[in-house]
């Protein structure tokens, strides 16, 4: 079992290792001006985006970043326990809800500018909106799922709704609202850079659009990357939490093999 570990660890770091290889065997002897060689990249992330442009860009995008995406996951799990323990609930408002999930979220950046300006208010919920409905349906599947088995025996022995709701309902949909979660994560990253792109003074997103901009392409490669390892690092982060919270879960699993 270890030894097995340790080689999914290992395919986990030398695939990426040799991509990087394969880029720079590529780029490198062509001198081509939209595909820098790997050094110029590397030099660039490493003397812009880890000096000064954390502060003024990075820690921005972050924090809209992460706002959006807390404000979108608060709303969406306390909404889908609430139409995924009501069948009337989900049936009045499925056409609401498939309505706005079929709206383009770029499509609402002029609406957003209009209304709430070009500061971060109008990016963050941006970013919310498109992050709240795969943590709303996703909420939704796993607690109407619930085995209706564990209601009826929790009705029997008279165990309190209170109870019910915080010891069987929102537990067992909790492997559901983490998939949720990470899908709407990644969301959360694509509409940052989508939201800097368009009536912005600073962010990734911005930076990257400005060096296209200006034919700046090793700052635009450096900021792709960079993108990739803020994403990565996330997800990272809440696979992290939910393999703590859901320690239980994938117990159960392995003693029920």
């Amino acid at each position: 079992m270890k030894s097995s570990r340790i080689i999914l660890i290992t395919l986990e770091i030398v695939t990426p290792l040799l991509l990087i290889l394969a880029y720079a065997l590529w780029a490198g002897p062509r001198g081509d001006f939209f595909f820098p060689s790997l050094d110029k990249i590397l030099s660039t992330f490493w003397h812009d985006w880890l000096g000064g442009l954390v502060a003024t860009d990075i820690v921005p995008s972050l924090y809209r970043t992460l706002a959006g995406f807390a404000l979108a996951a608060v709303l969406a799990i306390a909404l889908g326990i609430v139409l995924g323990l009501s069948r009337r609930a989900r049936i009045a408002t499925a056409p609401l809800v498939e309505f706005f999930r079929a709206l383009p979220p770029p499509a609402l950046l002029p609406l957003t500018i209009l209304v709430l300006g070009v500061g971060d208010t109008a990016k963050i919920m941006l970013i919310a909106l498109v992050c709240v409905f795969p943590i709303l349906l996703n909420t939704i599947a796993g607690v109407a799922g619930l085995d209706p088995t564990l209601r009826d025996t929790a009705r029997v022995y008279h165990i309190s709704r209170a109870d019910v709701l915080f010891r069987i309902i929102i537990p067992a949909a909790l492997p559901a609202i983490f998939a949720g979660l990470r899908t709407s994560l990644s969301l959360a990253v694509i509409m940052m850079v989508i939201s800097e792109f368009v009536a912005a003074t600073n962010g990734i997103g911005f930076s990257i659009w400005q060096a296209k901009r200006l034919f700046d392409i090793p700052s635009m490669w450096a900021g792709i990357i960079l993108l990739g390892i803020v994403g990565y690092t996330l997800n990272m982060i809440l696979v992290g939490i939910e393999s703590i919270v859901l320690r239980w879960h994938r117990g159960a699993r392995a003693a029920a093999r």
